[in-house]
């Protein structure tokens, strides 16, 4: 069993970055597959980002490649979002995930275990 927390959510201008956090407890963490999801309110819950448990591999969604990146570090059971060049149509609640799947998904069912999420707010 794993436990996501995640952090590093705020109110930021438009044009600007932020890392967001995700602190996972519990055993084995450098076995999942790590995602970054996000929700905005009346919407869907959107994949943004993935990341293989050796941080080798990564996968982005179209809407976000290029302005996001994940990275790992498995020595500090983190997994990492920055996020730049921000928009207003960025604002969500931004999730991270975990997977044992054995390929990187975009699935968000594939993912087992769940953060509570951090609020990220862009203005214009």
């Amino acid at each position: 069993q794993v436990q996501l927390v995640e952090s590093g959510g705020r109110l930021v201008q438009a044009g600007g970055s932020l890392r967001l956090s995700c602190e996972a407890s519990g055993r084995s963490f450098d076995s999942y597959a790590m995602g970054w999801f996000r929700q905005a309110p009346g919407k869907e819950r959107e994949f943004l980002a993935t990341i293989s448990w050796s941080g080798r591999s990564t996968n982005y969604a179209d809407s976000v490649k290029g302005r996001f990146t994940v990275s790992r570090d498995n020595a500090k059971n983190t997994v990492y979002l920055q996020m730049n060049s921000l928009r207003p149509e960025d604002t969500a609640v931004y999730y991270c995930a975990a997977s044992r799947a054995l390929a990187l998904t975009v699935v968000s069912s594939m993912y087992a275990y769940w953060g509570q999420g951090t609020q990220v707010t862009v203005s214009s």
